[in-house]
């Protein structure tokens, strides 16, 4: 039998001895500045952000500790730079570039300083990546389990800043990267977590899914794409961020353009991966791809002389074109046949969003 000294016990200290502005100081001392914008970061009433020169864009996510994560399976530092790179997906949504971030956490007794400097370890991780400023936040006490909220500031040129209402019949449809690999992640996850309440015992089988994973639990958002629709001086007419699936999203700019659209269903980034765990699982990869979400590629349309633009820029797929608003949302499937898109990914309070 081993000695205990040879497995000592984690150290863990409660928050309560740090209370909430000794946590707040312990949290972000570890996070320098870096963007000539950041006049005062932590420790004031409010971040001071100077953005001269441009227009600056705000956007928040919340994440809840049983609707958007389980930490059965989600490592607390994945967890944390999860939590930022959702945020600035959406700022590159825009075709702009996020500058700053602020973090306000509730958590219940069950988590220690060491926990919550996990959390924090990540959301370093993310700020180091993307090189943005972690400026402010808050921390509260929480009844049940653990939520982090995220707000993101970014900033974007007038003329080159991108919504969802500015696709136009003719447009291309495209979209970054491949899509339906976070969901398949998640599945594994959820059945091994299934197997091990049955059967604590066994050892779970990850089946060696590195990628489908890691799309799941460690995200990243296409900051990349940003700067190379700058190179090639692309400005798309109208973007989202995959978040809830292809379908739905597209759906997002349909509306607000007051368009319809063909997606081709050849045209679907698919990872090789995907297709086959979604044949493992039973399940269409077509449906994945559409349905799956929490892919944070972007999906964007362009004019179509612009075509040539896209067509030498890597990772970029053109998946669909934009038509009149009468003839609906479709999918035109490789059997050659037109079905109505129908959006069934991720439902917020039990309605489709």
């Amino acid at each position: 039998m081993s000695d205990a000294k040879d497995n000592p016990q984690p150290e863990r200290t409660d928050i309560n001895e740090l209370g909430e502005f000794g946590l707040i100081e312990h949290l972000v001392q570890q996070f320098e500045l870096r963007q000539p914008s950041t006049v005062k970061g932590p420790g004031d009433d409010a971040a001071v952000i100077d953005n001269q020169d441009g227009l600056t864009l705000v956007s928040t996510d919340m994440l809840v500790e049983g609707i958007h994560f389980d930490l059965m399976y989600t490592p607390l530092k994945h967890l944390g730079y999860k939590a930022v790179v959702v945020n600035l997906s959406d700022i590159y949504a825009m075709n702009a570039r996020p500058r700053q971030i602020t973090v306000s956490i509730a958590l219940s007794s069950r988590f220690s300083v060491e926990a919550v400097d996990e959390i924090y370890a990540g959301i370093k991780a993310a700020c180091d990546f993307y090189g943005v400023d972690l400026v402010g936040g808050d921390t509260s006490s929480s009844l049940k389990g653990l939520i982090i909220s995220v707000t993101a500031v970014g900033i974007g040129q007038p003329d080159k800043i991108v919504y969802r209402d500015g696709a136009r019949v003719g447009d291309l449809i495209c979209i970054t990267g491949d899509v339906g690999a976070a969901y398949l992640g998640l599945q594994i996850l959820e059945r091994e977590k299934r197997l091990w309440l049955e059967n604590p015992d066994i050892q779970p089988d990850l089946e060696n899914q590195q990628y489908l994973i890691g799309r799941q639990l460690k995200p990243e958002a296409r900051k990349d794409m940003i700067e190379l629709f700058a190179k090639a001086q692309l400005v798309p007419t109208a973007m989202i961020d995959v978040s809830d699936g292809v379908a739905s999203d597209l759906m997002h700019i349909c509306k607000q353009s007051g368009v319809g659209a063909i997606l081709e269903e050849s045209g679907l980034p698919i990872h090789h991966e995907t297709k086959m765990m979604a044949l493992k699982f039973r399940v269409d990869p077509t449906t994945c791809a559409l349905s799956g979400g929490e892919d944070y590629e972007l999906l964007f349309t362009i004019r179509p002389e612009d075509v040539d633009k896209v067509k030498y820029l890597p990772d970029i797929y053109i998946a669909g074109e934009i038509v009149p608003a009468e003839d609906g949302i479709k999918l035109h499937t490789q059997g050659g046949r037109l079905h109505d898109l129908k959006a069934q990914g991720w439902r917020h309070f039990g309605k489709e969003q």
